[in-house]
């Protein structure tokens, strides 16, 4: 255990160093404001943004652009203390152009009451297939609300990785068994905080305490590098080639894939694959790792999001998600 931590924290200074080499743009660049008035707030560097919960509203931001493929990158600090019923989304999503078979890919940060930790979820839709859930959720290594660390999405036409603080925690690769629920329309990029106390911390046991107000997210080091698509033809404008772009991954190193094993073996308390309650038998794209699925913590039911709106933020709701 002691080598693994030192092995991450080695790994995490390297990237820390590295995330300011990516090509970084400024708020008005690359977004617009979604929703939340004065709850989003723009920093005088113009390159700083904080998202704030309160018991008026949520808050958001969105890519000025579609984008077909890409890399998308941000450095958050989540809100601290009591957090329960708390969602910090970051993801891509094109439910307002495709509300019948949109596509998704989805970081979800999820609070939790005071003295438990933050816990990460990632989720994937392609062609409205909610209905198959490919969530999986993770412990982190670190405490999220004390400092920033980078979230980032790697997509491509043939794979999506998921990082943190650069090392890989997640690969889906496109494949026949999938089908058509691998994303492949062009899809815009989100920043959320809202009110998710009916499904978000232990099912919705535990609501937003608004006692504990304002909920400030902080995101920083905002990357958009992709192939940007006009809305109307849906064709590629533009793919960039900016300064930084040699500092893009393109895919899972070898020490990567050790790092990641390494993280999914300790750190991951859920995988959909795993989930015999919810899935009798694993859907055909899963790769059954037997020491993923010997540590995998039993985690029951289904997170259902109702995605069809996103005009004032994401709506949720979940059948049950029990730990057993």
């Amino acid at each position: 255990m002691g080598y693994y931590l030192v092995a991450l924290v080695v790994l995490v200074a390297v990237v820390s160093a590295s995330a300011k080499t990516l090509p970084i743009m400024s708020f008005d660049e690359g977004y617009n404001k979604l929703f939340g008035d004065d709850n989003l707030m723009i920093l005088k560097d113009g390159k700083s943004v904080h998202l704030t919960l309160d018991e008026r509203t949520g808050s958001g931001f969105v890519s000025q652009d579609l984008y077909i493929h890409g890399f998308f990158s941000a450095s958050i600090k989540l809100p601290t203390d009591y957090t329960a019923g708390v969602v910090v989304a970051f993801y891509m999503s094109n439910s307002d152009m495709f509300p019948k078979n949109h596509d998704e890919i989805d970081f979800e940060f999820l609070g939790n009451i005071r003295g438990k930790e933050w816990r990460v979820q990632t989720n994937v839709y392609g062609n409205g297939s909610t209905e198959t859930g490919r969530e999986e959720r993770y412990n982190l290594w670190f405490d999220p609300s004390e400092d920033y660390h980078q979230y980032s999405i790697l997509w491509t036409d043939s794979q999506i990785i998921f990082y943190v603080d650069n090392i890989p925690i997640r690969v889906v690769k496109k494949s026949e068994s999938m089908g058509g629920d691998y994303p492949s329309k062009p899809m815009s990029l989100y920043a959320t905080i809202w009110d998710g106390s009916g499904w978000a911390t232990d099912g919705g046991k535990y609501r937003v305490n608004y006692k504990y107000a304002p909920f400030r997210a902080e995101f920083s080091d905002l990357v958009l590098h992709g192939c940007a698509v006009d809305p109307i033809e849906q064709v590629s404008k533009k793919c960039d080639k900016t300064q930084g772009s040699e500092y893009i991954p393109t895919g899972v190193t070898r020490l990567q894939r050790m790092r990641m094993e390494s993280f999914r073996k300790r750190q991951m308390t859920y995988s959909y694959c795993y989930d015999r309650i919810r899935y009798k038998v694993a859907p055909p794209e899963c790769v059954i790792t037997p020491p993923e699925a010997e540590d995998s913590v039993c985690l029951t039911g289904y997170f259902g999001h109702d995605t069809s709106s996103r005009n004032s933020h994401r709506t949720a709701q979940a059948a049950y998600n029990t730990l057993c």
